[in-house]
């Protein structure tokens, strides 16, 4: 694709992925517009275009994306009928809007598994919170709002018939709890072409309460048959959707030793940061190639690494204050990436450590140091 001369990139969300990817842009020379309904977003003032409004309307969306050649996404909730006028009228959509459509309903999502015959979790379709307590048979399981869920919202833990009443009162699903050994996220990417590249597997912690990514190390600790196994769901998934760009799947591997994909996400993930320091290729320099049409890049692993994401306190809320930021910048292996957001909010995606050491121990041992020492206040 030339794009050297004249060539826009539109970015839908303009948070801290829109953020990185306008990083590895600037190395392929490419200009990149942004819209973001908030106009102090991470990529506010970095982008060559920054246009300020909502994601969800159509009109906003349509008259962005004609101002571009080429429009991709850092978050699902996005019109999809404006991206499809776009398609329409020529404007590139990666990945495709019935890509994101299928995503943006976790309902729907779910069924793609099941049809295409992808391993998960045990699941039934359930209206609203009367309906959930008729599958009170099905628990223990995770009630999830069928759309708008994100960065942990919309996910319940229904352990047994006393927490019924945590039910959504709103469409969503009912899927089975796993008795897991780990989660396990793998990204993948695939260009017009049909070229695919895996990044290995990489392990994840999740925090308790917020729901989100605390920390992950990769390689994931799994045995060989299990990182090709993870692998090739991976590539399967992004082949039945026929998806153009850069897709995160995440799994479960039980104490059996299956594995059930879980959630997947078509653009940069939370779980491919380390990639920037640790791998040849980084994931959004990888989402950009896909995009463009362009080879794929080396996935392969420079050095084992460890990624901490940064969370905004308890408590806290105003403008951020980073605590323990010298003593975690005098870590060996440790690089600080922050996100450019002045607010601090509790749990709200700050920042995060990326931490490179090829001793495990080291690893393990500087990601807690790093988890217990920076600490974000207001």
């Amino acid at each position: 694709m030339e794009f050297y001369q004249d060539f826009t990139l539109g970015i839908v969300g303009g948070g801290q992925l829109g953020r990185m990817l306008i990083q590895s842009a600037i190395d392929l020379n490419v200009d990149v517009a942004i819209l973001d309904a908030d106009p102090n977003a991470p990529c506010s003032k970095l982008a060559s275009r920054f246009v300020n409004g909502p994601l969800t309307d159509y009109n906003t969306l349509l008259s962005f994306g004609r101002t571009c050649d080429l429009v991709t996404i850092e978050i699902e909730n996005v019109n999809v009928k404006a991206l499809y006028q776009l398609q329409k009228e020529g404007v590139k959509v990666y990945p495709q809007p019935e890509v994101i459509e299928l995503i943006q309903d976790k309902r729907k999502q779910k069924q793609f598994y099941q049809d295409q015959g992808i391993p998960t979790a045990d699941f039934v379709l359930v209206e609203n919170a009367e309906d959930v307590k008729n599958h009170a048979e099905f628990l223990p399981a995770f009630n999830k709002l069928g759309k708008e869920g994100y960065d942990g919202r919309g996910v319940q833990r229904i352990a047994s018939a006393s927490d019924l009443n945590k039910a959504f009162d709103k469409p969503g699903l009912l899927e089975k709890l796993i008795d897991f050994e780990k989660e396990l996220s793998v990204i993948v990417a695939r260009n017009a072409k049909g070229e695919m590249k895996a990044f290995p597997p990489v392990e994840l912690v999740f925090h308790p309460e917020a729901n989100l990514v605390e920390y992950l190390f990769a390689p994931a600790r799994i045995s060989g048959d299990k990182v090709s196994e993870a692998t090739e769901i991976a590539q399967k998934v992004i082949e039945k959707l026929d998806m153009v760009g850069l897709l995160a799947v995440e799994m479960f591997l039980d104490k059996e030793g299956q594995i059930f994909v879980n959630e997947i996400a078509p653009r940069p993930h939370n779980s491919g940061h380390q990639t920037i320091e640790a791998n040849v290729t980084s994931q959004y320099e990888q989402h950009l190639r896909a995009i463009f049409n362009m080879p794929l890049g080396d996935t392969g692993i420079l050095q084992p690494s460890a990624m901490v994401n940064l969370l905004g306190e308890p408590g806290y809320e105003g403008l951020a204050r980073y605590e323990g930021l010298e003593k975690v910048l005098a870590v060996n292996g440790a690089h600080v990436h922050l996100y450019g957001k002045k607010i601090t909010k509790p749990y709200r995606k700050m920042g995060h450590v990326t931490i490179v050491d090829n001793k495990e121990q080291r690893l393990l041992d500087k990601a807690d140091f790093i988890k217990r020492t920076l600490k974000i206040k207001a």
